[in-house]
């Protein structure tokens, strides 16, 4: 799986650089997440899904695996960029209603370093 984590102050940014967030690279996802969110104590982040061109329900799951473990410690999450396809299923599953959108890293930034 191939990824990238920047940290600006107190906001981390993790940026999956793969075409797919399937069966094939959610539980690595799901494990990076807890790892940057339960070991490292990141309280504010951003998924940035700008490479990601398709999503399955199990790279959801892995989406809402971080924002659960982020309620728990009253920390903040916004999934940043995704593709036409992606954001189409974040709609379709009603899952922006958990998890903000924001259509660019920089405006997902703005949104956390105000709360």
């Amino acid at each position: 799986m191939n990824f990238e984590t920047k940290r600006v102050g107190d906001i981390t940014i993790f940026k999956l650089n793969e075409k797919r967030l399937d069966t094939n690279v959610s539980g690595l996802v799901k494990g990076e997440f807890t790892i940057l969110l339960k070991v490292e104590g990141v309280n504010k982040l951003i998924v940035d899904l700008s490479e990601v061109e398709t999503c399955d329900s199990s790279g959801l799951s892995a989406l809402l695996v971080a924002n659960r473990i982020l309620q728990t410690s009253d920390g903040s999450m916004r999934l940043a960029a995704p593709s036409e396809k992606v954001q189409s299923l974040i709609k379709i599953t009603q899952l922006d209603r958990v998890l903000p959108v924001c259509i660019t890293v920089d405006q997902a930034f703005e949104e956390l370093k105000k709360e």
